[in-house]
């Protein structure tokens, strides 16, 4: 599992780098696809997962996750959100995002910060003893003492053999409620964000998410193992 962890860093990596003005979303994605199966990679697990047409989900500014990457073409100022994982022996990785194109607003900046270290204070919860609640708790605290909110929709998840497993890893919850954390299990935590309501809509396509108010999100992500000394992130390049 680690190989599959490291190279989903590896490739959201590259997929960061790829985030300027001009770029577009299929452009990035098709240099995803390329490094993955080029880097030992045995298959692209968002490629057609659930009918999904694409091997990364991109979404930019409003859109909250699952962006379907084609023509559109980042702009100045845009925030983008990469989520992006890799299958190697038998195991996924899945890690993701947001990158900023250039220099953005204020407030935009304000929102990835928050979303990143409510990622990592999410980590800090994942000890041996604690449950997943104690996570979501980490993270909804601090995200709404910055002023946004987190997303109830869409939660974090196992990971492993499968993309998604057992169990959910909500973004909000109560301390001591949910499944207990155990040495050996391996989740995804990953924050998603809203500069304003928490509420989404899913919009025609069937996949792309974005805030209903139309404010900004943002979305960061790590494959992590509980260990008997605590946390261990696994999606590093």
């Amino acid at each position: 599992m680690q190989k599959a962890c490291r190279l989903s860093a590896q490739v959201l990596k590259l997929a960061g780098e790829m985030v300027e003005p001009g770029v577009s979303t299929g452009e990035i994605d098709r240099a995803v696809k390329k490094f993955i199966l080029s880097h030992g990679g045995q298959a692209v697990p968002f490629w057609g997962y659930g009918g999904f047409p694409g091997s990364a989900c991109i979404s930019i500014n409003d859109q909250v996750i699952h962006g379907i990457p084609g023509g559109r073409v980042i702009q100045a100022g845009d925030i983008v959100s990469v989520d992006v994982g890799a299958f190697i022996g038998g195991f996924h990785g899945d890690n993701a995002a947001t990158f900023a194109a250039g220099d953005v607003s204020p407030e935009a900046q304000r929102l990835m910060d928050a979303t990143r270290r409510s990622l990592e204070l999410g980590i800090e919860a994942a000890v041996p003893g604690n449950r997943i609640g104690d996570i979501g708790f980490a993270v909804q605290s601090y995200i709404e003492s910055q002023g946004f909110s987190v997303v109830r929709e869409f939660v974090g998840h196992g990971v492993g053999r499968d993309l998604h497993e057992e169990p959910e890893v909500p973004n909000y919850g109560r301390p001591g409620h949910g499944a207990r954390l155990v040495p050996g299990m391996t989740i995804a935590i990953e924050p998603m964000v809203n500069q304003k309501g928490y509420q989404v809509e899913v919009l025609g396509d069937g996949w792309t998410t974005v805030t209903k108010d139309g404010g900004l999100s943002a979305h960061f992500e790590n494959t992590i193992a509980i260990t008997e000394s605590g946390p261990v992130i696994l999606t590093r390049p």
